[in-house]
């Protein structure tokens, strides 16, 4: 019987800040494969809150523990370009994407379509987002944080810590 091959799934996203809801496809993406890239997105373009070294210790100090409990490995790497290139890059069979609702659904199946055009080699899988998260967005965590917000609800401990401390203006 020949060896199994090793499941390499890759997770992209800005993750400015990571939410409860990019955990919770995290979390659940390590059940289906034995090593998750998490592909932070760089665009040149954009000025996020959190630099990629702040979201990537971010989502490893936060990931990693339950990569281990699952008896599979995670890390962090930076994309700029295509989705399936980083894919190739870094060996991954299969793209995950996490789905909040209807609207995601719909620009993530033309997306599917041509990521698979593009390279059939790496399949994509959708997961839903759970009730209790399917509601959170980072440009709405960035926003409630920036008007002086409760945030805790909706991202990790340590990304508030970060968030608030970034987001807060010195007051006069």
């Amino acid at each position: 019987m020949a060896p199994r091959k090793k499941r390499v799934g890759l997770y992209s996203g800005t993750f400015d800040p990571m939410t409860n809801g990019h955990l919770d496809i995290i979390r659940r993406a390590l059940t289906l494969v034995d090593h998750l890239v998490v592909a932070i997105g760089i665009n040149a373009s954009k000025a996020p809150m959190l630099t990629f070294e702040e979201r990537a210790a971010l989502i490893e100090a936060e990931a990693r523990p339950i990569a281990k409990r699952l008896g599979a490995t995670i890390t962090t790497a930076s994309f700029s370009g295509l989705v399936v290139d980083a894919a190739d890059e870094h060996g991954a069979n299969v793209i995950i994407r996490g789905l909040r609702g209807a609207v995601d659904y719909e620009y993530e199946v033309q997306m599917v379509g041509m990521n698979r055009t593009m390279n059939p080699r790496v399949e994509t899988v959708f997961l839903t987002a759970s009730p209790e998260t399917q509601f959170i967005s980072s440009t709405l965590v960035r926003q409630i944080a920036s008007m002086g917000g409760d945030i805790s609800q909706f991202v990790p401990r340590r990304v508030e810590k970060k968030v608030l401390a970034r987001s807060r203006k010195p007051r006069k």
